[in-house]
C-alpha cells in the first residue's frame, strides 16, 4: 500500500500482529505452493510480520524472496523473525504497490495476502504487481470477504462489530468484502489464464475460539480500527466497550464456531 494515498484499518497494535503471525504457507497460501520452484524469485506485497515469507524463502531455496511493506515498523517484526528462522534468501524493503522499484518482468511470483481490501485503488496495485512479474510467473492474491463471514451462537453484539467493521473500512474508501471481488479486479487488470478458488479459515476448538475471541475484544477497543471508530464518530467509547465485551461473550461459549470465508486468485500477466 501507499503510505499517503491509503490508510490501513487494521494498522500494527500488538493485537493485530497476534493474528498475523498465526498465519503460515500452509494455512494461508496452499492455492500457491504447488506452483513453487526452488529458483524462483518471489515478491511478498503487504508481508506483515513476514511468517508467510519466510515459508517462502523455505521452499525456495535455492531462490530469493522480497517482503515489501509501505513502512517500516511492521518490517522491524519481519527482520527479527527470520534471523530467529535463519533465512538468509530474504530481504526486506519499503515501497508502493503502485510504484514498485523494480523493472518490468522481475519475478517469477508476486504474492498478495490480505491487500488488496485495504486498498483505494486494488485494480491498478494489480496492475502494477503484472508490470513486475514475469510473462510465465504467477500473480497470487487471496483476501477475506467480511460480509460473508459467519458464527455460533448469534450474539447481536458481533453483528453490530460486522457493520461497524463494514463502516470504518468504507470510510477509508477500502473494501471489506474483497473476497468476492478479486476475479472481476483480476479481469478488469487484464490477468489471463485466471484460477479462482476458495478456503475458509475455521476457529472451533476450544483454544482456536478463545484466541480468536480475545483478540478481536482487544482490537475493537485498540487497534487502528478500534481507535478509528470512536475518532470518526461511527461509535462511542461505551459502545466499542460493549461489542468488546461481546467478543468475550461468544468466545465463553463451548459450541463457539467461527467462519472466514477466503478467495484466491492465481493468474498471469498479460504482456500482449
Amino acid at each position: 500500500m501507499s503510505a499517503e494515498s491509503d490508510r490501513y484499518t487494521h494498522g500494527h497494535h500488538e493485537s493485530v500482529l497476534r493474528s498475523h503471525t498465526w498465519r503460515t504457507a500452509d494455512n494461508s497460501a496452499a492455492y500457491l505452493l504447488p506452483h513453487l520452484r526452488p529458483a524462483m524469485r518471489l515478491l511478498d506485497v503487504g508481508c506483515g510480520p513476514a511468517t508467510i515469507t519466510i515459508d517462502f524463502a523455505r521452499i525456495l531455496s535455492s531462490g530469493s524472496v522480497v517482503g515489501l511493506e509501505p513502512i517500516e515498523q511492521p518490517l522491524e517484526t519481519a527482520r527479527k523473525n527470520a534471523a530467529d528462522a535463519g533465512v538468509g534468501n530474504i530481504e526486506f524493503v519499503i515501497g508502493d504497490v503502485y510504484g514498485l522499484e523494480y523493472a518490468d518482468d522481475s519475478f517469477d511470483v508476486v504474492h498478495a495476502h490480505q491487500v488488496l481490501q485495504h486498498l483505494t485503488d486494488p485494480v491498478a496495485a494489480i496492475k502494477e504487481m503484472a508490470r513486475v512479474c514475469k510473462p510465465d510467473g504467477y500473480l497470487a492474491f487471496r483476501d477475506a470477504d467480511y460480509a460473508a463471514m459467519s458464527w455460533f451462537p448469534q450474539v447481536a453484539r458481533l453483528d453490530e462489530w460486522q457493520e461497524l467493521y463494514q463502516t470504518v473500512t468504507r470510510s477509508n474508501r477500502a473494501e471489506p468484502n474483497a473476497g468476492r471481488h478479486l476475479k472481476k479486479w483480476s479481469q478488469d487488470a487484464g490477468l489471463v489464464d485466471m484460477t479462482l478458488t476458495a478456503s475458509v479459515w475455521s476457529y472451533a476448538t476450544a483454544e482456536e475460539v478463545a484466541w480468536w475471541s480475545s483478540l478481536w475484544a482487544d482490537r475493537t477497543i485498540s487497534s487502528n480500527f478500534g481507535v478509528q471508530a470512536v475518532a470518526d464518530g461511527h461509535v462511542t467509547a461505551e459502545e466499542a466497550a460493549d461489542i468488546s465485551a461481546g467478543w468475550r461473550e461468544w468466545g465463553e461459549d463451548p459450541a463457539a464456531v467461527f467462519f472466514i470465508p477466503n478467495a484466491e486468485v492465481l493468474a498471469r500477466p498479460s504482456k500482449a
